[in-house]
């Protein structure tokens, strides 16, 4: 069921590229700030490096807004990630693909005439308060950043 802006975002818990646990409502609590949580299939694949690294190239831009990038690959890869492009935002490892499926975006896919089950390339604008502000699905990564220049203007 896809997330509609002014419907809280799900809270969540999850490792870090540094093993340490994050949890999202303690990240809006702390830094009273929005969150741009977004969902991708897989830590340096072309898209994904693509879009991640275009957030990057913006954080200077999107004023306090936090990045939080999520997949299922283990804190260990996520670091190489991000240790590799130089990202400097948080990455967060979703093995079991539970938040994911909290937020809608696990489902199916298809690549090659072959179906399977995968991260739905989405991502969402939290306000401080919690609530989804903005939800972009299937969301490509070429459109990732100025789609959120634009909802933050």
């Amino acid at each position: 069921m896809p997330l509609e802006p002014g419907t809280p975002a799900p809270d969540f818990t999850l490792l870090d590229q540094h093993g340490e646990p994050f949890r999202l409502s303690a990240s809006l609590a702390v830094r009273g700030t929005r969150h741009f949580v977004y969902f991708y299939p897989r830590a340096d694949t072309g898209g994904c490096t693509a879009q991640a690294c275009g957030l990057r190239d913006v954080l200077d831009r999107i004023g306090g807004t936090e990045v939080v990038g999520i997949s299922p690959d283990e804190p260990g890869a996520q670091a190489r990630f991000d240790v590799k492009h130089g990202l400097g935002f948080t990455l967060l490892s979703d093995p079991d693909h539970a938040v994911a499926e909290s937020y809608g975006t696990w489902g199916e896919k298809s690549l090659y005439g072959r179906t399977y089950m995968g991260v739905v390339r989405s991502a969402f604008l939290v306000d401080p308060s919690g609530a989804i502000e903005a939800a972009w699905y299937k969301v490509s990564p070429k459109r990732t950043v100025s789609q959120l220049l634009q909802a933050l203007r």
